[in-house]
């Protein structure tokens, strides 16, 4: 894998979706369903064609997933637009447990891949980083000491592009 230092200018609280700062999110476990559907909606406002914000999206839950369950059982996801792209970041928040499983006691909830009240999301463990691959168009690692940020960058279509037919990779 390739590394990268985070973003220089993540997008921070309140940041203008104008000035390229979408979102900055911290996450738990019993926050996936809620982080999906503020992911879902920030990628359409920053003119992503709703097939391909599914990606993102997905994308999003794959990594939160692995930043719970990998590292410290918390994490913070960050997304910004500019120069045609829609850059994610999400960083662990802290060092995993010896086990490295520090983040698993909240993931047999509601909001957790394969169970739950929302008949869950159906998971193959280990898959989560060669997903996020397929659906984004760049994505980067960083491990640093006692934390991780991943980066998955997705192409913006070109203002006033019509989206291609059968939308983009992915779902």
């Amino acid at each position: 894998m390739d590394a990268e230092v985070p973003l220089a200018d993540p997008a921070r609280p309140g940041a203008d979706p104008a000035g390229g700062g979408l979102l900055d999110h911290r996450f738990d476990a019993r926050g996936l369903s809620r982080l999906r559907a503020v992911v879902l909606a920030h990628a359409v406002e920053a003119g992503m064609p709703e097939n391909r914000a599914r990606d993102v999206m997905l994308a999003a839950n794959e990594l939160a997933a692995n930043a719970i369950r990998h590292g410290a059982g918390t994490g913070r996801l960050q997304m910004q637009a500019g120069d045609r792209m829609l850059r994610m970041q999400v960083h662990d928040v802290g060092p995993a447990s010896l086990n490295g499983l520090a983040g698993t006691a909240g993931l047999d909830g509601q909001d957790t891949p394969g169970g739950g009240a929302d008949g869950g999301w159906p998971f193959q463990p280990g898959h989560g980083l060669w997903l996020v691959r397929q659906v984004a168009d760049q994505m980067r690692v960083w491990r640093g000491p006692g934390a991780t940020v991943v980066t998955a960058a997705f192409a913006l279509p070109a203002a006033g592009a019509r989206p291609a037919p059968g939308g983009g990779a992915g779902c």
